[in-house]
């Protein structure tokens, strides 16, 4: 089981597996509260990517695109599948406000469609 939760979300027992996937720390964030098992940030987009972004709207279609072509050449994909494998039960944690329009659900979108 896979799920997104954002970082800002209070922890819980249920969570399971907690893995960061942004590139940046959550601002204001301190590791205690956090309670990341593990922070894989290459699995985020590109910092070009990102900041090109910039969590506009309009731009989604195109940003999900590119953020899956990066993920297709990707050195840490099978690193992040293997530890969903193994721990069952994971949470994917990220920062963004907007839950429609964050590398997430494509990121989530992408694993799915591999593990089948």
């Amino acid at each position: 089981m896979i799920k997104l939760k954002r970082i800002y979300e209070p922890y819980h027992t249920d969570d399971g597996y907690r893995i960061l996937i942004d590139r940046l720390w959550p601002r204001g964030m301190t590791k205690e509260a956090a309670h990341v098992d593990l922070w894989m940030k290459e699995t985020a987009p590109s910092t070009d990517l990102r900041k090109w972004f910039n969590h506009e709207p309009e731009k989604w279609t195109a940003f999900g695109k590119a953020y899956r072509e990066e993920l297709k050449h990707s050195m840490v994909l099978d690193e992040l599948i293997e530890v969903i494998e193994k721990e069952k039960k994971v949470t994917l944690l990220y920062a963004a406000k907007d839950k429609h329009h964050t590398h997430a659900m494509v990121l989530l979108q992408f694993i799915k469609e591999v593990m089948k």
